[in-house]
């Protein structure tokens, strides 16, 4: 099958997940719980968009499929902000903090870190991108441990309201959060959709691309921060989903067996769309609410990531 008629199957299979979600089990009070699902779902594409982007343009620029934004710490310094804020003002952070402030800190935070740790590798022209995933690999594990050991000091009630921030969730949406992230993410995608064609090109290597003309230096770092800015609004929006990037990356690659970008980040987003939305069904309707999304997809996708590991090493 070619890669234009699975992208129709895929979109015509989130369609459906996505009219099996919000019409099924709706209860005798349909009018209290269709706006609700609307907004989890209108949630979860965006942050299906923004995964599913920064991952394959990620593996792109990196030249490597078993790797996603994660690498570069921005979840553990979304987990160190919010165990900061915790331990700030204890068990009432959230009263204090409402979700508007507390996802401004969180954002604005995590977009200082990427333009502090890229303008500090990229000052030379020479500097490889392999170093830049190798800071961030150190200092990723550097904030886990500093967000250890600040939960060490939390009491019991406060770890409680931290942990809520641990796991990324779909239950509460901000409905002015949700439109703003809309807003910021539409526009890093369409700006992001002008580097396509290069994108492309560098799948054939940097000596390759740098020879047909592409200016590699600029590329990477202007997608660097369109990265940035997906992975801060989505994580800071729902929580971090650390394995979600690599699970559907990999199977999008697989699936659409194409090298253009257009059509792989467009058929990874809906399938994406299709694991997040099924996977919320599942939780509410199948485990009943005892676990979360994040918690499947992260045990499937770190399955599939061993499984990638040991595929690289026998190729």
């Amino acid at each position: 099958m070619q890669a234009p008629k699975k992208l129709w199957a895929l979109g015509l299979l989130l369609v459906a997940v996505v009219l099996l979600y919000m019409f099924t089990f709706t209860g005798s009070r349909p009018d209290f719980v269709l706006p609700r699902r609307g907004y989890k779902i209108a949630a979860m594409l965006l942050v299906s968009c923004a995964v599913a982007y920064s991952s394959v343009v990620f593996q792109t620029i990196s030249a490597n499929r078993i790797l996603t934004p994660s690498i570069m710490g921005f979840d553990s310094f979304f987990l160190l902000i919010q165990a900061m804020l915790v331990f700030s003002y204890g068990d009432r952070t959230f009263e204090v903090l409402n979700s508007e402030v507390n996802f401004l800190i969180s954002v604005v935070g995590m977009l200082l870190f990427a333009v502090l740790m890229y303008l500090t590798v990229f000052r030379k022209e020479n500097k490889s991108i392999y170093l830049l995933l190798l800071v961030g690999l150190i200092v990723g594990t550097l904030f886990r441990s500093l967000t250890s050991f600040v939960v060490l000091l939390l009491d019991p009630n406060e770890f409680q309201v931290l942990q809520s921030s641990m796991f990324a969730s779909f239950e509460h949406i901000n409905v002015q959060l949700l439109g703003m992230s809309a807003v910021v993410l539409g526009a890093a995608m369409l700006y992001g959709s002008r580097f396509f064609a290069e994108l492309d090109v560098l799948n054939l290597g940097r000596e390759n691309a740098i020879s047909l003309g592409v200016n590699y230096n600029r590329l990477i770092r202007q997608n660097l921060m369109l990265i940035a800015v997906m992975v801060a609004v989505s994580t800071a929006l729902v929580g971090p989903i650390i394995f979600l990037g690599i699970l559907v990356a990999n199977l999008s690659y697989e699936l659409l067996k194409s090298g253009r970008h257009a059509v792989v980040i467009a058929g990874c987003c809906m399938l994406t769309g299709i694991t997040v939305v099924g996977g919320q069904y599942l939780v509410e309707h199948l485990f009943n609410m005892s676990t979360t999304v994040s918690i499947i997809i992260n045990f499937v996708g770190g399955i599939y990531f061993i499984f990638l590991l040991l595929k690289s090493n026998q190729s």
